[in-house]
């Protein structure tokens, strides 16, 4: 069986560590920022040397391809190249250069397939710089309303649609990601979590990705002074909020074990000290594979007074998403390889959201899991060994030779 190599591999990783550099041991990569964009040069550059043909849509979305012998939609794997402020050297990026290197080894051991091969690089998947998360690859299974996308500015007033223009990557939207041109799609990725590693697991088997939703709560009160104010005539609005994060989650622990959920952001004001609170708010995010228990989620949230020591309580739905299944074939092709190659591995669900969740929608798609050391991710200090690295690489091009093996 032939693998991929090693060596390449980690020439990759290193080479890429330095676009956005932190000096820290991390990166900050955003969205079409010179490093962003240094970047996908150096992959474009890649990409050239191997002959392969590189196109970009609409969206500024990369697609590199090795022919295949038949005329079949292509086979395609690869993930993101875009950080979060002060994000690791694995997440996304992994899933694109283990996608090449598996191309790589498929060009230089001249391997023949039948399908055509493609790397893919997605657009502003970290949603750091231009929000929402995962914009291009929802842009492009319907999910995102384009012009709307578009229109997203940054902190510094830039459009995305400026930024793509300027960027140099703006292509025809006839190069989309389309069923009608590709069969499959794989996406590698650091766990971002702890499990594997705790488990003593080479590869994780995405089975699919977690529902959720996402609430914004806020408590009202009267701003007063904070030395003339007697307690009892307080109307206190971060006073009223500890008192419901508190319930919140007294309440949720007695669901499902499983359930994951967050009070992520936090704001108030005036933010004086010598004034008592009289706004607050945060976001509430809870994870799970079944319907029902999200459903008892929203009942808790719902289930909050209309007032609470003296201040007033409102809540809303920022956004929910359904339980995404990945096709059973593309999960069997995935533990198929995992299983030839004689690696350890879990069947799993992914609590973090992906671009393959959207992809999935048009096309069979599953993800490969490899461990983050001690379950880091989304800082500097995210790391997940050479080993493991190139374990999922060759997960990566097992599969991808399995999938070419069956009909189309």
């Amino acid at each position: 069986m032939i693998n991929c190599s090693k060596k390449r591999l980690e020439d990759k990783i290193k080479t890429f560590s330095n676009f956005g550099d932190t000096g820290n041991g991390g990166i900050t990569r955003l969205c079409f920022t010179e490093p962003n964009l240094q970047a996908r040069a150096e992959f474009c550059r890649r990409c050239e040397t191997l002959n392969m043909k590189i196109k970009t849509d609409d969206m500024g979305n990369i697609y590199v391809t090795k022919e295949g012998k038949e005329n079949l939609p292509a086979i395609a794997a690869g993930s993101h190249l875009d950080s979060v402020v002060k994000g690791g050297n694995y997440d996304g990026v992994l899933g694109v250069l283990t996608a090449l290197e598996a191309v790589e080894t498929i060009i230089t051991e001249k391997i023949e397939t039948r399908h055509p091969i493609t790397v893919v690089v997605w657009t502003n998947e970290e949603g750091s710089r231009f929000r929402p998360a995962m914009m291009s690859s929802g842009v492009i299974a319907d999910k995102f309303d384009q012009d709307a996308m578009l229109n997203v500015k940054d902190e510094e007033g830039v459009t995305f649609e400026e930024a793509l223009k300027a960027s140099g990557y703006r292509g025809d939207a006839v190069n989309r990601f389309s069923p009608e041109h590709y069969s499959a799609f794989l996406e590698l990725h650091v766990e971002q979590g702890p499990v594997l590693e705790a488990e003593d697991k080479d590869i994780g088997v995405v089975e699919g990705v977690l529902g959720m939703v996402n609430y914004e709560i806020k408590t009202r009160g009267q701003a007063n002074h904070a030395g003339t104010t007697p307690m009892f005539m307080r109307k206190d609005a971060l006073y009223a909020m500890v008192a419901i994060i508190q319930y919140l989650h007294d309440e949720l622990g007695k669901l499902d074990p499983a359930l994951v959920y967050t009070t992520g952001e936090f704001s108030g004001g005036p933010n004086v000290h010598t004034v008592i609170p009289d706004n607050v708010r945060i976001t509430l995010d809870a994870r799970h594979r079944d319907p029902e228990v999200i459903e008892q989620v929203v009942k808790v949230i719902k289930s909050l007074p209309a007032e609470i020591r003296g201040c007033s309580v409102s809540y809303r739905e920022q956004w929910a998403r359904n339980t995404i299944d990945f096709k059973t074939e593309m999960i069997s092709a995935v533990e198929e390889s995992v299983k030839a190659l004689g690696y350890t591995y879990k069947l799993m669900y992914s609590g973090a959201g992906h671009d393959a969740q959207y992809i999935a929608d048009m096309v069979p798609a599953s993800m490969v899991f490899v461990p983050s050391d001690t379950g880091f991710s989304h800082c500097e200090e995210e790391h997940t060994s050479l080993e493991h690295c190139w374990k999922g690489a060759n997960v990566i091009l097992q599969t991808m030779l399995t999938l070419d093996k069956k009909e189309a």
